[in-house]
């Protein structure tokens, strides 16, 4: 009786070890280019909630813009065993040897919202229409500016995201002679490279009629400096659609926003996620549109969260 009774209590131990591996789930890593930038934060909020939705947990790292960290830190995923990361590349080149390290371990990466170079090692990309999003602020240009002037760019060459969104704005430029670059510099898409790169185009430029930026920390950071200098009239495109952008097109001091959904980009990377892990097909580009919103429209949006 004493030697059933050891029996059944090591099947009992048995049992629970089982149990207890199988309660922890899957473990998902997220690495994004930068978190100072509202959009990252509400995207890795969106992966959170359906990832913990399941029982499962997410990790997120933050590079901060150095794409050799982010390298580093797909590494350390790896190691840590996740089942699957979502990434957004810092450098859409340099981050090669980080996927390179997540393809021998077989563990998939699923890139959201910026794509990444080297597309064979990603089992999908999640991403903004970007062409489209250069394409509608350059389109909504020509409207009010029909006599044309000079444009100025801020964008993020080391980013496919930044890459398109400027390609088409620069297409329609040079579809329409009425308008010229007098400067196309990088803010890397943050605010604080932004404004003291405009205060130095002021200068050099004060005739300037539009500007477009590669995001919405961008257009604020031009913002803070058209106003330091007192210039008025200066159109102003952004690209994110961010609750400070539609604030600051509801209140006259930009012109449009490129709206992305940095919620449905979390959800539909997730949802891919689980179909790759269950050893479903997906596709590999899956686009996410965009809409231009302005003072036209900027109600129908409202000013307190995002799409």
């Amino acid at each position: 009786m004493k030697k059933l009774f050891i029996l059944f209590l090591a099947v009992v131990v048995v049992v629970c070890s089982f149990s207890a591996a199988g309660a922890q789930g899957k473990k998902f890593g997220a690495t994004y280019m930068t978190m100072n930038n509202p959009f990252f934060g509400v995207m890795n909020d969106a992966i959170k909630a359906a990832v913990e939705a399941n029982g499962d947990t997410l990790i997120t790292l933050d590079p901060a813009l150095d794409a050799v960290k982010q390298i580093s830190q797909i590494e350390d995923l790896v190691a840590q065993g996740v089942d699957a990361i979502f990434l957004n590349p810092v450098d859409w080149q340099a981050v090669a040897p980080g996927l390179m390290a997540a393809h021998e371990a077989g563990i998939p990466i699923i890139n959201v919202d910026a794509a990444v170079y080297d597309e064979d090692y990603v089992a999908c990309i999640v991403a903004s229409d970007n062409l489209a999003a250069g394409q509608v602020c350059g389109e909504d240009m020509l409207k009010r500016l029909p006599k044309g002037g000079k444009a100025i760019i801020l964008g993020h060459p080391t980013t496919k995201t930044g890459i398109d969104r400027i390609a088409n704005f620069k297409k329609v430029v040079a579809e329409n002679p009425q308008f010229t670059i007098a400067v196309e510099d990088s803010s890397e898409g943050q605010l604080e490279i932004a404004m003291p790169k405009m205060e130095n185009i002021i200068q050099a430029h004060p005739d300037m009629a539009v500007v477009m930026c590669v995001n919405d920390p961008t257009a604020r950071g031009v913002i803070q400096a058209l106003k330091a200098a007192d210039m008025k009239g200066v159109l102003i495109y952004g690209v994110d659609g961010s609750p400070d952008a539609k604030k600051a097109i509801k209140e006259g001091d930009m012109t449009g926003t490129a709206a992305q959904s940095p919620i449905n980009i979390g959800k539909i990377g997730v949802e891919m996620a689980y179909k790759i892990l269950a050893g479903e097909k997906v596709d590999k580009h899956i686009p996410v549109p965009v809409q231009l919103i302005t003072i036209e429209n900027v109600d129908q949006f409202g000013v307190d969260g995002w799409q």
